[in-house]
């Protein structure tokens, strides 16, 4: 080998080692073939960052909030993310949205590149900016929690058991509208057949008011409180606690598609509540001394959810375990199931007296692994687990926060 061919692989040692080990101030590597693409319309609401703007970014995150203690601890939530993605056409649109096209493939390839970069991250974080470009979601999204409840329950009616909670009924038809006119994209009638006529299911007052399920063996399992039912139909699924101690997950199985309408903001409305006190805890404080208006204002909300026995859980709109402070739920035409982004969002917290307040700023990773009835546009829903902290957490969170859609150079 010559003097000139061992300087020639010398430099190009040199240069690899240095994008390798570089900071934000290198310029990152050609970007590979991609087809996200980019159109600029009055209006646009995806904000590409430069290149310093999303180093900055990167090494600011905080995973550490969201229980991780390593980049390698979001391999499994990463997988089940692939997993969806993959059995999506690859060259039809996931996104198409604020001048932003993006396909399933790109997705997939997004996944993909985070999958292979995960034992890099944690001592250089700035990689995410030199392989990935950041999208600013320009909007200022509103971030609400959900949980995974608990309810004192018995698989059987029994005294100090008495309200039920609902399989599907076999009567619940749905029809996708999308089948007869495009214009109805993702939009879905549900209904039943009376007198030989399609008539929408039956809402909660006829349900829980008139019994309109009853003596239909529908029930699953009895709850003490039906307050516990209603904020279990919110979060989608949870937990029973069994007389014996024993737990069993209850998950969702279907919807009366009736429309979604917010108890606390109702509430509020009537002045049962204040202006700036809308939370989980305000509203069961509220009901606990006033038991005999129960059933009245939760009627209110005519949306009514079914479930299902499980032993594992809880799962997303994926069809996958959701994981605490990593699962968001989103609006799909805003920020498609599958999607990686990182977001900044304060946390709720107790003070030194045990009052609300918002804390630091998480900082962290976010997959889109869920979706929600009143989850829609500029609204994610995160998931913030199961327990004491987690259900503080889902009660008061109400805030605004950043996003930051990744998608692979």
């Amino acid at each position: 080998m010559t003097v000139r061919n061992i300087t020639q692989i010398l430099s190009a040692l040199l240069i690899i080692t240095t994008l390798f080990f570089a900071g934000c101030s290198q310029s990152p590597p050609p970007p590979e073939p991609s087809d996200p693409v980019k159109e600029q319309p009055e209006g646009a609401r995806f904000i590409q960052l430069s290149d310093t703007e999303a180093c900055s970014v990167s090494q600011t995150l905080t995973i550490g909030k969201q229980g991780m203690h390593s980049w390698m601890d979001f391999a499994p939530a990463l997988e089940r993310s692939a997993k969806y993605v993959s059995r999506k056409p690859q060259s039809k649109l996931a996104l198409n949205k604020y001048g932003l096209k993006v396909t399933w493939k790109t997705l997939a390839t997004s996944i993909e590149r985070l999958q292979l970069l995960l034992p890099k991250l944690d001592s250089n974080p700035e990689l995410l900016a030199q392989h990935f470009i950041f999208y600013r979601i320009d909007a200022d999204p509103l971030f609400t929690g959900y949980y995974e409840p608990a309810l004192q329950a018995s698989l059987v009616k029994k005294p100090g058991y008495a309200y039920p909670l609902y399989s599907k009924p076999a009567d619940l038809m749905t029809l996708n509208l999308a089948d007869f006119h495009p214009r109805w994209k993702s939009q879905r009638a549900y209904y039943r057949i009376e007198s030989g006529k399609a008539v929408p299911y039956y809402d909660r007052k006829s349900i829980d008011m008139k019994g309109a399920l009853e003596e239909r063996n529908l029930e699953i399992a009895w709850a003490k409180d039906p307050l516990d039912i209603f904020f279990l139909q919110i979060q989608g699924s949870g937990r029973l606690i069994l007389e014996d101690g024993s737990t069993k997950h209850i998950l969702y199985a279907g919807k009366n598609g009736h429309k979604y309408v917010s108890l606390g903001r109702v509430m509020r409305d009537k002045g049962l509540l204040p202006k700036d006190g809308i939370s989980m805890q305000a509203i069961r404080k509220y009901f606990d001394e006033n038991p005999e208006e129960t059933y009245k204002l939760l009627a209110t909300n005519p949306s009514y959810v079914f479930f299902r026995l499980a032993d594992n859980g809880p799962y997303g709109s994926m069809g996958q375990p959701l994981t605490p402070r990593v699962s968001l739920a989103t609006d799909p035409s805003f920020i498609p199931l599958g999607s990686m982004f990182l977001f900044d969002v304060p946390l709720p917290e107790k003070d030194e007296k045990g009052a609300f307040q918002y804390g630091d700023s998480l900082k962290g990773l976010g997959l889109a692994q869920d979706t929600g009835g009143a989850i829609k546009k500029h609204h994610l829903d995160f998931f913030s687990g199961y327990g004491e902290d987690a259900t503080w957490i889902a009660g008061h969170m109400n805030t605004k926060g950043a996003v930051w859609l990744l998608l692979p150079k």
